[in-house]
């Protein structure tokens, strides 16, 4: 397990001073990058190689989101590599409430140029997995759904990560920026997301979403689906 210390600061807040759950995933990728490195599969075997490191699905349980000045500690482990797929779990807790965060994702390899998956014996990758008993479930696929809402988005530069596609993180600003969560005080309890497609630079995609109760359902389609998202929110106790 590899844990770090983080003080939450004002980048990483929303106007209600609680941790953006883009900042959210961008803080847990990042960890899961300095991890990888430490077990000798880093960028001299995956990206100064032509190979990049990828999610696929998500799947997090959130009591409650870290806020403004909190101290937190971030920790991640890795499952038992599964053909092509990378187990990775993960949780954040603080010192006077334990755990605020607990999840898991699938991550996998990708040829920068065929953006194929590729198997990690042939590029020389071993990540040693773990149990250690801690495990929340791995994220379940999320089936597609009727909608009754839809809009139309273009990715800005400013989306892409270096990748060269719309990085995992920025699909949650998007959602929070269209789902009518924030007149209700609606806080994030749980989330599942997969990723069949990416998306890029100045493309334009098909958004679209249903509400059922204090749940959405949110996805995004171009030629193919790109990708879909179960959000689970609660009234927020003011």
């Amino acid at each position: 397990m590899y844990t770090i210390s983080y003080k939450i600061r004002n980048k990483d807040v929303n106007m209600y001073r609680e941790m953006r759950t883009s900042r959210l995933m961008e803080m847990l990728q990042e960890i899961c990058i300095s991890h990888t490195q430490a077990l000798g599969a880093g960028r001299e075997k995956t990206l100064d190689k032509g190979i990049l490191w990828v999610v696929i699905q998500q799947h997090v349980d959130i009591t409650r989101m870290p806020v403004y000045d909190e101290e937190i500690q971030i920790s991640t482990w890795p499952g038992k590599t599964m053909h092509v797929l990378f187990p990775r779990y993960f949780r954040i807790s603080s010192a006077n409430e334990g755990i605020l965060i607990s999840g898991s994702a699938m991550w996998t390899l990708i040829d920068q140029t065929t953006r194929k998956m590729i198997f990690a014996d042939q590029a020389g990758i071993d990540v040693p997995g773990e149990v250690t008993g801690l495990e929340t479930p791995l994220p379940k696929p999320v089936h597609q759904r009727e909608t009754d809402n839809t809009a139309q988005f273009k990715v800005p530069f400013s989306y892409c990560d270096m990748n060269g596609h719309m990085n995992n993180a920025r699909y949650f600003d998007l959602a929070e920026d269209f789902l009518p969560i924030h007149d209700k005080h609606l806080q994030l309890v749980s989330f599942t997301t997969q990723y069949a497609e990416e998306i890029r630079f100045n493309e334009l995609v098909k958004l679209a979403w249903k509400q059922e109760g204090n749940s959405f359902y949110f996805t995004g389609d171009k030629e193919k689906n790109c990708f879909r998202m179960e959000l689970e929110y609660q009234e927020k106790t003011l």
